[in-house]
């Protein structure tokens, strides 16, 4: 099975609106080009830069006429009434009205978890949800599962993205360790690609398909944005284990299709 992961679109409207659109349409437009095409594609979080009602209309117009099957998580930037109020009830959100759900693929089961805390850029996830994912964990013991998240449980290095990870990110490798058949951690957030060993199995950390943030890793330097490439994840689950590739979008002379 094929997941393309892509990440922090930050989808706005007005007069900063067309570069983070585009590049939200272009990455789609290139896993379309993909031979095969992914089973799905999940996108890890931000998916509006405001959370405002007019930026989730723009991401249904975008993503309205795509067609594979796409999961959408809730990241720090969204606001869960406003994503709830646009998307509830659609396969978008796994067909329910909740932030956080599952979708069981003949191949793997798709865990979406809703670590948006409201007026914090941190996350969290909390003790109902952590008992949540247990139990459906629990359900498809025999069939691989991908748990998707916007922030990452573990530090990556970058001190501006450790500071605002997930906070019960302990709680949730706890969980995590106790299902063996979880072959990957994804997560957004950090605006890079990174690789981190988490409970047992792998966190993988998907780019922005709108911009990348600068490569950090001392506390006193000032972080900002980078003109890096965008791009985004490919799992490929296959008996034995998961091999996860980088796909690159804006620098890449790959096809892009149209849709």
């Amino acid at each position: 099975m094929l997941i393309a992961q892509l990440s922090d679109p930050h989808l706005t409207t007005g007069v900063l609106a067309a570069e983070p659109a585009a590049g939200l349409h272009r990455a789609l437009g290139r896993v379309l080009a993909l031979d095969p095409r992914p089973d799905c594609v999940v996108i890890t979080g931000d998916l509006a830069d405001r959370g405002r009602p007019d930026e989730y209309a723009a991401l249904r117009e975008i993503i309205g006429r795509f067609p594979l099957p796409l999961h959408l998580v809730a990241g720090n930037h969204d606001d869960r009434e406003s994503l709830l109020d646009a998307f509830g009830g659609t396969p978008w959100l796994g067909g329910g009205y909740s932030a956080h759900y599952h979708v069981d693929h003949p191949e793997t089961t798709v865990v979406v978890l809703d670590s948006l805390m409201a007026g914090s850029s941190a996350g969290c996830l909390g003790a109902d949800q952590l008992g949540w994912l247990d139990g459906v964990l629990a359900g498809r013991p025999d069939v691989p599962a991908v748990v998707c998240l916007h922030h990452p449980p573990a530090p990556v290095g970058i001190p501006a993205a450790d500071d605002v990870r997930l906070t019960d990110g302990d709680e949730l490798a706890e969980v995590i360790a106790r299902h063996p058949h979880v072959v990957r951690v994804i997560a957004g957030h950090v605006h890079r690609a990174v690789t981190v060993t988490f409970a047992g199995t792998v966190l993988s950390i998907a780019p922005s398909t709108w911009r990348q943030s600068s490569f950090t890793t001392s506390a006193d330097e000032q972080t900002g944005w980078v003109a890096e490439p965008t791009g985004f994840l490919l799992h490929r689950l296959a008996p034995g284990g998961c091999a996860t590739h980088l796909v690159q979008v804006s620098h890449a002379a790959g096809m892009v299709c149209g849709f």
